[in-house]
């Protein structure tokens, strides 16, 4: 017997519908309102406060970019890079003593480190300064021969109190920096015929900056904002120029805010340099660079608006 099996088939089954998009609901962090308020409310009773006070708010913009202010800002950012460069040069030369293997050089680059680091910044200006007190004369032998009140100038005074002092610190800052990178590459470097030198240079420094510039951004505008401290040694920057206008113009308190936000200016400035410095020598060191301010405002505007939605 036979039996007949009908093999015709209908239409192909539907495959059973995806699971349904989860529609998430953000969390509502009330106390983040709490807290935005708070802070809103201090900032809103301090600027009245301020604004209760007889302060000449006209004065401000009126000698904004008067001509010494103008100077005494070109003379602060002269000061700043100069005495940078002092400092990152003695810095790096300071560092590389200290690792050093002669314990001659290592306790020199100690001592310098220690003595510079444990005194203030405006005592030693200060200190250079007087110091035509008790040395009438420089004798450098054949080199250089005057007398030290013409050779000790208010700009030179300033640079050596602050560019030594800083040199102090950027010598810790490049140690830390250069015993970051792995002894192993030191040792293939050698392996290879490199000498000292150029390991340093091609191998070990260019490893380092990565922890080396973030701090020296820092100290850089910490440099700038401590160059006020040389109106002590007579020399004029932009502090002493607003003191001066202020003792004339009848302001001197508003002279200071004027001086004051020519420096949140300056310091903004170079923070957005140092950022991007940083995130050109994190290249490398992770698969995605960090967001620039404009993109971490771009998406922050964009998830503000999907919150919304």
């Amino acid at each position: 017997m036979t039996v007949d099996i009908d093999k015709a088939t209908g239409p192909a089954d539907t495959p059973p519908a995806g699971p349904e998009a989860i529609k998430a609901i953000p969390v509502r962090h009330y106390g983040r309102y709490v807290s935005a308020v708070v802070a809103i409310g201090l900032f809103v009773s301090i600027v009245y406060a301020f604004a209760q006070g007889n302060i000449n708010w006209g004065a401000v913009p009126d000698y904004f970019f008067d001509d010494r202010i103008v100077t005494g800002v070109w003379k602060t950012l002269l000061l700043t890079v100069l005495s940078m460069v002092i400092g990152i040069v003695g810095g790096v030369l300071l560092a590389v003593m200290r690792l050093s293997k002669n314990p001659v050089t290592s306790t020199i680059a100690w001592f310098y480190i220690w003595f510079f680091r444990g005194t203030p910044v405006l005592v030693q200006l200060v200190v250079w300064f007087n110091l035509g007190l008790v040395f009438t004369y420089i004798n450098l032998g054949p080199i250089y021969k005057d007398y030290w009140s013409s050779f000790m100038t208010p700009l030179l005074t300033a640079l050596l109190g602050l560019g030594l002092n800083e040199a102090a610190y950027m010598a810790e800052i490049c140690r830390a920096g250069l015993l970051s990178v792995d002894e192993g590459q030191t040792e293939a470097s050698h392996a290879l015929g490199m000498s000292h030198a150029k390991t340093l240079r091609r191998i070990v420094i260019p490893q380092a900056m990565r922890v080396i510039v973030p701090p020296t951004g820092n100290e850089v505008i910490n440099m700038l904002k401590t160059t006020s401290l040389v109106s002590v040694v007579q020399f004029a920057e932009l502090f002493r120029y607003a003191q001066d206008i202020g003792q004339t113009s009848g302001a001197p308190v508003e002279m200071y805010f004027l001086a004051a936000a020519w420096y949140l200016i300056l310091t903004s400035v170079l923070s957005v340099g140092q950022y991007y410095i940083e995130r050109y020598y994190s290249r490398g060191s992770s698969r995605t660079l960090a967001d620039t301010p404009f993109q971490k405002i771009k998406a922050n505007m964009l998830s503000l608006g999907s919150w919304r939605r």
